[in-house]
């Protein structure tokens, strides 16, 4: 099942602006190694899964990894050949916000070279461009 909130306050929301770059969670925090967004996107519920999944099939059931970003905001979409008006379109997907400078998924307890693969790997299945990041430096 794709990551989704609970509960939420609104059902629907506006889409809201994605400039600027991220001041919170934007270095490690938990693991040793860590993927670190360059871009700005909308990373889908999805899309997420497939990079947890990538990660732990190139861990190979060692170490520890973070998610550091959660799909919070729902996307609405109107069904195909509807005309205008009639309201705002059901939720479609969940969508986490990804700014420059956002840390998504952090590692620790494997070795430089498996981690480096396993965010490798990872970062095939996201929209934005991403660099690989140490606890001490950038790598």
């Amino acid at each position: 099942m794709p990551l989704m909130p609970k509960r939420v306050k609104y059902r629907k929301s506006q889409r809201g602006s994605r400039k600027g770059n991220a001041y919170a969670g934007n270095t490690i925090a938990f693991g040793e190694y860590g993927l670190q967004s360059l871009g700005r996107a909308w990373i889908t519920a999805t899309q997420i899964e497939a990079c947890r999944v990538a990660i732990n099939r190139a861990m190979k059931r060692k170490g520890r990894l973070w998610l550091r970003i959660f799909p919070h905001k729902p996307i609405s979409k109107k069904p195909l050949e509807t005309r205008m008006g009639k309201g705002k379109g059901a939720t479609e997907h969940w969508v986490a916000v990804v700014r420059p400078g956002t840390m998504l998924f952090e590692m620790g307890g494997v070795t430089e070279t498996m981690a480096r693969e396993a965010l490798r790997l990872a970062a095939f299945k996201l929209p934005v461009p991403t660099r690989f990041v140490q606890r001490h430096g950038v790598g």
